[in-house]
């Protein structure tokens, strides 16, 4: 070993990102000996993967990755997580940067023991985001039951009001620290992976397809939400006007994606998406009709495609190639039409439903707020990875978009990536 070279173990990476491409990357690492920090932006580590009903392969719930997960980053003593926290200041060269990180407040300490006094004891109701805006939720409160790190979030909304001091005044375990303030911290390390994930591409910018017009118009994240036991419907699909169980649903791909005006790129996996939440309709309402509307079908893989053969062999599961061009609503029972050519026939079709879920594209985060830090990326916002230069990565839907299975090989790559710059010449 040259003088050069630094002894495996001796340097330390911070990941950017508490999603599953960041949860990988950070215990692959940390597994093998590194220390890693790990930065979410979230009061809890779990992305996207956590929003959801259920993910590929095994069609699992997402408690059935995230626990585990949780348990070897809680029991790893190689990892230091900070939540709430954001990258401010990215300083010095590959095996020798200098990151300032801000830590917001969370104003509950770590004598939380999740009793959920302080909730009960407050009045005010928030936008609840982790549901995507489909309910509210109290201003003091658990993301989500099985949320890591399990403690409770005072809303910074509430600071400085009459509740803010109940939630105080009703927690019995001096938990609840409404003078919290915001800090910075500096971390040195050898390699950063920014594992930044993906928002779903907002809807309300495809002015054709009605999404914040018409209350039954819904995007595919929206729907995961519906469908999981804890959403805000406890796993019913309801529709949102009348909290009625659709009869008829129409699923519209490529919602933003492929579409110059939009996301010019296919998001990897909003058909296989689609094809999965048909079968949330079918297991709840066996007798419903779904169509779904299509400009190609992407199955990538063999388990995909097998996937798909299945869901082709339903006779309520209508698939229609044509693009959808309008959508309307009937203002007495606020079904949806929608209309769409067919490209096989060149019949112009006219279909009523009770319920439309667009397919929304992943957009990078990168894309809306960039890392402070010096990356490339590309025109759509994803960071690209140089490889001969080394120190910074990206991993998982900060590269490129990608399903859990391929986020998770990725991230792995990425894990040995940043370990081989703390240890090359």
């Amino acid at each position: 070993m040259t003088d050069n070279q630094k002894a495996p173990g001796s340097g330390s990476i911070l990941v950017v990102g508490g999603g599953i491409s960041g949860l990988t990357t950070t215990l692959e690492a940390a597994e093998v000996g590194y220390e890693v920090f790990l930065v979410e932006k979230n009061p809890y580590l779990g992305g996207r993967v956590a929003q959801l009903n259920q993910y590929f392969p095994k069609l699992c719930p997402p408690t059935c990755g995230l626990e585990i997960n949780f348990r070897r980053i809680k029991d790893n003593p190689n990892i230091k997580t900070f939540t709430l926290a954001e990258v401010e200041k990215v300083d010095g060269v590959p095996g020798n940067y200098d990151v300032t990180v801000r830590l917001n407040p969370r104003y509950v300490n770590e004598n939380c023991t999740c009793c959920g006094e302080c909730a009960a004891a407050c009045e005010t109701e928030i936008v609840n985001d982790f549901n995507f805006g489909i309910d509210r939720h109290k201003g003091a409160y658990l993301p989500f039951e099985m949320a890591f790190p399990a403690r409770y979030v005072i809303s910074p909304q509430i600071i400085g009001t009459e509740d803010a001091t109940r939630c105080k005044d009703a927690c019995k375990y001096g938990a609840v620290d409404l003078e919290m303030k915001a800090k910075t911290v500096t971390v040195n390390v050898g390699a950063i992976v920014w594992a930044t994930g993906w928002e779903p591409y907002d809807a309300g910018k495809i002015d054709n397809l009605g999404f914040g017009r018409y209350p039954n118009i819904i995007t595919n994240m929206m729907m995961e939400r519906l469908a999981a036991p804890n959403g805000p419907t406890q796993g019913k699909i309801l529709r949102p006007s009348d909290d009625k169980e659709p009869q008829s649903i129409a699923f519209v791909q490529c919602a933003g994606s492929r579409d110059e005006n939009h996301l010019p790129y296919c998001s990897y996996i909003c058909c296989m998406a689609s094809l999965k939440q048909a079968t949330y309709i079918r297991e709840r309402n066996p007798e419903a009709q779904i169509y779904i509307f299509y400009i190609d079908l992407r199955a990538p893989g063999y388990r995909y495609e097998r996937f798909y053969k299945k869901i082709k062999e339903d006779d309520k599961i209508h698939f229609i190639k044509g693009k959808v061009a309008e959508v309307s609503e009937d203002p007495t029972t606020q079904n949806i039409t929608v209309v769409a050519e067919n490209a096989v026939t060149g019949e112009k079709i006219k279909q009523a439903v009770e319920m439309v879920v667009l397919a929304t594209g992943m957009q990078p985060t990168a894309a809306q707020a960039k890392p402070p830090a010096d990356l490339k990326f590309t025109e759509d916002g994803f960071i690209v990875n140089d490889f001969a230069r080394g120190g910074m990565f990206a991993a998982g839907c900060a590269n490129k978009p990608a399903d859990v299975v391929s986020s998770n090989q990725n991230a792995t790559g990425m894990a040995l990536k940043a370990i081989q710059t703390l240890v090359r010449k």
